[in-house]
């Protein structure tokens, strides 16, 4: 973990997940965050210089970068317990971690097959639900109790219109969806709002390569009436509005957010 300044008292304390490359959807969020006035923990997963260099361009002071793999259950609970401590709590969780490696049926082998299932289930859906209880955890046991904690998941189109190339990123998105919904309900008495984004394409520099070749931008681009895709900071003001005050009632929403793409 690395600080930039100490915490400062009476700010929203968010940690976002998966948040150390520039262009990508995280950064946007803890940009959009710490715009607001947000103290910001960005997590990364093992590059800590890359987490360091998009906590030093968020505006205002107090913002710090935790390090660790998301997919192993006690580096989750280091994690959260890092940017407790670096923040001086947490108010809110937007999980963005997510791991894509195609692995169509017919084209991988069983032990290939097997692995990557695995992995993605563990960083997708058993890295948010572990990350989750971290966070609910604190928020239950802090002096000011739990109430307006926020839990946000950037999940995807994926798990309703389907992934054939990467059939386990679909299902965890559809398992990440249906997380958010069931701890909406349980952590509703606490007043704990949790909700989701189902994402669709957005230009990051992961999706860089299919929008820049010729022989998929069409393809990409004709798939949305808008004629353009996401661009990360639209999905953070998403973000960035559900993790505020006058959004507890949209708890156990998840939102469509992807261009008219995909209607559900």
């Amino acid at each position: 973990m690395t600080a930039f300044e100490p915490p400062v008292p009476n700010r929203q304390r968010v940690l976002v997940t998966g948040a150390s490359r520039e262009t990508g959807i995280g950064a946007a969020v803890a940009r959009a965050h710490a715009a607001r006035g947000a103290a910001v923990a960005v997590h990364c997963r093992a590059d800590t210089a890359a987490g360091e260099a998009v906590a030093a361009k968020l505006p205002g002071s107090g913002h710090l970068t935790v390090t660790g793999d998301l997919g192993d259950p006690e580096q989750v609970a280091r994690v959260v317990q890092e940017a407790v401590d670096g923040l001086g709590g947490l108010d809110v969780l937007v999980y963005n971690s997510g791991m894509y490696v195609e692995h169509p049926v017919t084209r991988t082998t069983y032990s290939e097959w097997q692995s990557l299932w695995r992995r993605h289930l563990d960083v997708n859906l058993l890295g948010a639900a572990h990350t989750a209880w971290c966070v609910v955890d604190h928020l239950m046991r802090r002096p000011e109790g739990p109430a307006g904690g926020r839990i946000v998941m950037i999940g995807s189109r994926g798990a309703y219109r389907g992934e054939p190339r990467t059939p386990a990123y679909g299902a965890s998105k559809a398992g990440l969806h249906a997380l958010a919904q069931s701890l909406a309900v349980d952590l509703a008495p606490h007043r704990i709002a949790v909700t989701a984004l189902a994402v669709g394409f957005t230009r990051t520099d992961l999706t860089a390569g299919l929008l820049d070749d010729p022989e998929t931008h069409e393809a990409v681009l004709a798939q949305h009436p808008l004629g353009r895709v996401a661009d990360p900071s639209e999905i953070a003001a998403a973000a960035a509005w559900f993790t505020s005050a006058e959004a507890e009632w949209a708890t156990g929403a998840v939102l469509h957010l992807n261009g008219g793409s995909y209607l559900h």
